[in-house]
């Protein structure tokens, strides 16, 4: 099994668009104002956005996107304008995390965990 994608609630799929073609993901597919559906630079798994009326309630969704270079791409979204919630910090399970919240309030984690992401130290077998 694989993972095809993700797809995340939006109130508005247009200003969604422009902000996640800011931190980099490619447009395959636009069925504006309802639905679109992105590429990652790297890998096979897409990432879609559909229109609701109103955005779930309580903890909500967490995304998280690695890049081997996060400090460097963080510095280049800050001169974008996107603002971030937590700068980079090494956590103590062993990830380089930065934090950030798209326009639906969704949480997005970018990170770099190299070989710690699938195989940390503590991983059983």
């Amino acid at each position: 099994m694989d993972l095809n994608q993700i797809t995340i609630p939006s109130k508005d799929v247009v200003k969604a668009t422009k902000f996640y073609k800011t931190l980099g993901l490619r447009l395959i597919v636009d069925a504006h104002p309802r639905y679109v559906r992105f590429e990652c630079p790297k890998g096979n798994s897409t990432f879609s956005i559909h229109k609701v009326e109103t955005l779930p309630k309580g903890e909500g969704i967490t995304i998280y996107f690695e890049d081997k270079n996060l400090d460097e791409l963080v510095k280049s979204l800050q001169q974008k304008g996107i603002n971030f919630t937590q700068l980079p910090k090494t956590k103590s399970w062993l990830w380089r995390e930065a934090h950030l919240n798209d326009l639906d309030g969704n949480k997005i984690i970018l990170y770099h965990a190299g070989e710690n992401r699938k195989n940390p130290p503590w991983r059983i077998n």
